[in-house]
């Protein structure tokens, strides 16, 4: 750093510029008094002379022997001059250029001639022409008396340069340079000490701080004075205990929101007041990722509109606002409240809820509602109709009651295979299954599954086949009743919608962690857009076919509920008019 940017470099040219300042002011003011000291003396002893060497002549009455005295009483370098109303004049010296000047001027001046006229003392000082002054003279100050002798009106003149006084103050100046150097140099060492003991507390409180902002609130000043410093270094460290107590604090809070915010089912967001996004949790981020997919590239909006109408309207009314919206086939719930700073709205927080699962059990709800009721409607219309033609006795011979029993018996079954199929669903879905897991050789359990299925293909002229690449010695641990229900569920399915000369195949291969069963037909296949629902209780791919007497509709659910309560999966392919493949895997 810089001497001068520094508090050391600072410190010291404040108390230089101080010392110098006061300095200059006592030089001006010295120089001023020695110089008007010395000129009130030159004046003094100069009025005084004069008066003494005009007494002197008035006394004797002899303008030579006075002047001879005058010499005597004056010194070098004074000059007298005597001058007379006859314009007589005297020279303390040879009569040289110079004086005859100084004569001139005075015998000009109108104030030093006064002294004549008005018998009074008169103290000048000229400033000399460069005509007039020399080497040794500059400036001259003359001092007249009147004199008296033989009647006659006169006055002696004292002169005297100030070229000696102004010797008198150059050396006086330069004593007083030399002591302000010594005062400077002497300030110098003064101030760099005293600001150094100031500044080297100061220095590590500026190392501390460097360190607390970098995040090591630890950091201590050291307490070397019992001073303000001694003070200052103190209220640092507890400053600093309290910034991190208080840091420790904020992180503690800041964690713990973070940890709320990233494991709430629903998204947060949230706004500033012009609709600035400042902070989200992971469902937000999903849901903000689905409607930024949705729109094209040249658009700008960073917020979906139904949200960003509902924020202004929150801004607006400072009231809690709700709307729906669906981006990517899921259906959103978006509650936008207000956030306050003081007693002004600063922004607002919208809690986004995806309803979509809620809907689609609602939706599901309803189709089982309408689906239970369609399928028990035909049963129960029939078991009405044969009643009925029972008890009208429209049934003559005992031919015609038998097969009337015969139909009411099999609806009565019918409805009975629905209702438990409906319970053992019902107990699968609420995680009531249970599972009596054996070990048993997978190769010989399927095929023994599907060959009871070939009476059954013989009747329908559809061909089927068992393949496998597993070894007859691999075992598996599962419940052979459960798997044997879906094999036999999804066997018979793929019979019944495989027309005549078509070819049903199950297969059974090896895959990493367990095994693969494949259900494979060529039947009329299921379309593109009813795939996704083929699992659902009674979920039919074409609406105007109706079941099978032996057909429930809840085949296919309970075929899933099953495999996942193995800890596997199942999952279909089809094309319409190729076939259909359900697959379905379990880990050993």
């Amino acid at each position: 750093m810089r001497l001068w940017r520094s508090v050391v470099g600072k410190l010291w040219l404040t108390i230089l510029l101080l010392v110098s300042f006061v300095l200059f002011i006592l030089t001006i003011l010295l120089l001023e008094f020695f110089q008007n000291y010395h000129v009130d003396v030159v004046e003094k002893e100069l009025t005084h002379t004069a008066e003494k060497v005009a007494r002197v002549i008035q006394n004797h009455k002899d303008l030579e022997l006075g002047m001879e005295l005058g010499k005597e009483i004056i010194d070098d370098p004074i000059n007298i001059i005597i001058s007379l109303d006859q314009n007589e004049s005297l020279y303390s010296q040879d009569s040289t250029e110079f004086q005859k000047n100084i004569h001139d001027y005075i015998s000009e001046d109108e104030q030093l001639q006064s002294v004549k006229t008005k018998e009074i003392t008169v103290k000048k000082e000229i400033e000399l022409s460069s005509e007039m002054s020399s080497n040794r003279y500059e400036n001259v100050i003359i001092v007249g008396t009147p004199l008296h002798i033989n009647e006659e009106d006169g006055a002696v003149y004292l002169y005297q340069s100030l070229g000696v006084i102004k010797d008198t103050t150059r050396q006086t100046t330069k004593l007083i340079l030399l002591a302000a150097g010594i005062a400077i140099i002497l300030t110098t060492i003064f101030a760099f000490f005293l600001s150094t003991r100031i500044t080297a507390p100061l220095r590590k409180m500026r190392e501390a701080a460097f360190e607390v902002a970098k995040g090591k609130f630890d950091t201590k000043v050291p307490i070397l004075t019992k001073d303000e410093i001694g003070e200052l270094a103190t209220g640092f460290n507890q400053m600093g205990r309290q910034l991190k107590f208080h840091i420790n604090a904020l992180s503690q809070e800041k964690e713990q929101l973070s940890s709320i915010l990233s494991s709430m089912a629903d998204g947060v967001i949230t706004f500033n007041r012009d609709g600035t996004i400042l902070i989200t949790n992971p469902p937000a981020d999903r849901f903000l990722q689905h409607w930024y997919y949705e729109q094209s590239e040249s658009s700008e909006e960073a917020i979906p509109t139904t949200v960003k109408e509902l924020l202004q309207s929150v801004v607006v009314t400072e009231m809690e606002q709700t709307g729906e919206l669906s981006l990517q086939g899921r259906s959103y719930v978006v509650i936008i409240s207000p956030l306050y700073n003081n007693n002004n709205i600063r922004g607002a927080v919208a809690v986004v809820r995806d309803m979509t699962e809620e809907r689609r059990l609602d939706k599901l709800r309803k189709d089982f509602i309408a689906n239970v009721s369609h399928e028990l409607r035909t049963p129960i219309s029939m078991l009405q109709g044969y009643s009925e033609a029972i008890v009208d006795d429209i049934a003559e011979t005992e031919e015609e009651k038998k097969e009337i029993a015969r139909i009411i018996y099999d609806e009565s079954l019918r409805m009975g295979r629905l209702v438990n199929d409906l319970l053992d669903l019902a107990r699968m879905e609420a995680g009531h299954i249970t599972l009596n897991k054996d070990v048993i050789g997978i190769m010989p359990f399927t095929e023994r599954v599907t060959n009871k299925f070939i009476g059954l293909a013989k009747e329908k002229k559809v061909s089927i086949f068992f393949e496998s690449d597993v070894g007859i010695k691999n075992e598996i641990h599962m419940d052979p009743d459960r798997i044997e229900q879906v094999l036999t569920n999804l066997i018979d399915n793929a019979l019944r919608h495989t027309p005549t000369g078509g070819e049903v195949t199950v297969s059974l291969t090896e895959s990493k962690g367990g095994y693969l069963f494949h259900v494979k037909d060529t039947g009329s296949g299921i379309p593109e857009e009813d795939l996704p629902f083929v699992f659902e209780r009674f979920y039919k791919a074409d609406k105007a076919r109706t079941r099978g007497k032996s057909g429930t509709g809840l085949g296919l659910a309970i075929a899933k509920n099953i495999i996942e309560s193995h800890k596997g999966h199942i999952q279909v392919q089809s094309k319409v008019d190729q076939g259909t493949t359900f697959t379905f895997f379990l880990p050993i």
